[in-house]
């Protein structure tokens, strides 16, 4: 069995039948958690960690250890910012309510973050999660093209609703996919041979959209995360989504980017991991990252896939877009923008990425380093002629990498990639204690 379809497939998950192996204060947690919460939710690692406070890229438990964080994108501009802290603390001591009084936030927050993309997108909609942002631009495309065909990769997260999950592979081999969903292969350039790595993933949508037609459901959106997060960070060469969109398009749908994991400044090159392909998507999601933590998304689209939508029927949240989530994305972007977190992810990421390849030259359990600007993925492998996947040995670096207090996570299909996805205020002085604890997990780990 892949090591990645147990326990509800997660990835880096802690594995309840070994609760006897924890001390007894921990044990004493995770039952007490289990009898509360129920089996569906989950815990991070093999010896699971309690966080009593954050700042900035370090977390630190209940016996006051620190922690490097390479791992949590949510918090964009590292833990507690204190920019970010004050406007939703003030926001929250005068007003908290909804989009349906008067507010001058809303408009104001939806001109600055309009202003970064392309002109062909003029509106803004807000939610609370990814996940109804996701959920919100796959109604409207539905409703739009009046098709119900939903393509993405094949270990595609796209969010945990009914719909969204329903398009959400990596969730596992539990997990119900709709009967309009399809799925092609990631454009992996590591184990793909081809000159025309956008040609050949065009060539697999193609294939789907034929398969849609014929049963009468035809194409409602191609959906996809630039950086192919899920299926094991692919970071390409800019115009690989081009001939992807153009026979979405010829086929009468319309391609949504998920930006809820590559979005806001994450690659180092543009705000939006899009841009990097050179196309313009006809509508964008995005996440909690839009706030620094605090619950709030939402999509941006072009007025001609809204106009129709927006005419039938109404949209409301009663949260989405309320006065304090704006101030705290409205602050977020401020930090963004103004400490050059584009720059930083661009400068660190390139010398993690340079350092990670020298490690690699060294080690030939690392089959492969990939990423851009603060989102890299390391692919452990058993051999580097077969580029066999080693799930236990990626998994088991993980984990000793927490006993290290550094975290990351693991991602791909066989959880053999590790995930590297710090906040964006990551140094390179942090970036050299995660370099040197990776390295030394690397010499203690040997299965």
């Amino acid at each position: 069995m892949n090591i990645n379809t147990k326990r509800g497939k997660m990835v880096n998950g802690f594995d309840p039948t070994m609760v006897d192996q924890l001390d007894a204060k921990t044990r004493e947690f995770v039952d007490r958690r289990a009898r509360l919460l129920g089996p569906a939710y989950r815990l991070f690692y093999a010896n699971p960690v309690e966080f009593s406070r954050a700042s900035g890229v370090f977390m630190y438990d209940t016996d006051g250890n620190e922690y490097l964080d390479a791992y949590n994108n949510v918090v964009s501009v590292g833990h507690c910012h204190p920019h970010v802290n004050a406007a939703v603390m003030a926001q929250m001591g005068t007003l908290c309510t909804h989009t349906r009084y008067m507010q001058d936030g809303i408009l104001e927050f939806s001109e600055k973050l309009l202003a970064t993309f392309e002109d062909e997108i003029g509106h803004v909609m807000f939610t609370c999660t990814g996940s109804e942002a996701n959920d919100l631009a796959l109604r409207m495309a539905k409703y739009h093209t009046g098709h119900e065909g939903i393509i993405v990769t094949s270990e595609a997260y796209h969010g945990n609703s009914e719909l969204t999950s329903g398009f959400s592979p990596s969730m596992g081999e539990n997990t119900r996919l709709g009967t309009y969903v399809r799925r092609v292969s990631a454009p992996d350039t590591y184990r793909v041979d081809t000159d025309d790595m956008g040609g050949w993933l065009a060539a697999q949508v193609t294939e789907q959209i034929r398969d849609l037609e014929r049963r009468g459901q035809g194409l409602a959106a191609f959906i996809a995360d630039s950086l192919f997060s899920s299926d094991g960070i692919f970071a390409h060469t800019p115009g690989i989504l081009e001939p992807v969109l153009k026979v979405v398009h010829d086929a009468g749908g319309i391609f949504v980017a998920d930006e809820v994991q590559c979005g806001f400044a994450r690659t180092g090159s543009h705000m939006w991991g899009y841009q990097r392909h050179d196309v313009v998507p006809d509508i964008v999601s995005m996440g909690k990252p839009m706030g620094n933590g605090y619950p709030v998304a939402g999509i941006a689209v072009r007025p001609e896939v809204a106009s129709k939508f927006g005419h039938d029927m109404r949209y409301f949240n009663t949260s989405g877009g309320n006065t304090v989530a704006m101030a705290a994305a409205n602050s977020t972007l401020e930090v963004l923008q103004d400490e050059n977190l584009i720059a930083n992810s661009r400068v660190v990421g390139k010398m993690m990425l340079s350092s990670l390849n020298d490690i690699m030259q060294g080690d030939e359990r690392i089959g492969d380093v990939r990423g851009s600007g603060l989102y890299m993925g390391i692919e452990i492998v058993k051999d580097r002629e077969t580029r066999e996947p080693d799930s236990p040995l990626a998994l088991a670096l993980v984990n000793e990498l927490r006993r290290r207090r550094v975290l990351v996570s693991a991602t791909a299909a066989n959880a053999n990639v590790l995930k590297v996805r710090p906040p964006l205020t990551f140094s390179a002085q942090n970036a050299d204690r995660f370099l040197t604890e990776l390295k030394g997990a690397l010499e203690t780990v040997h299965l």
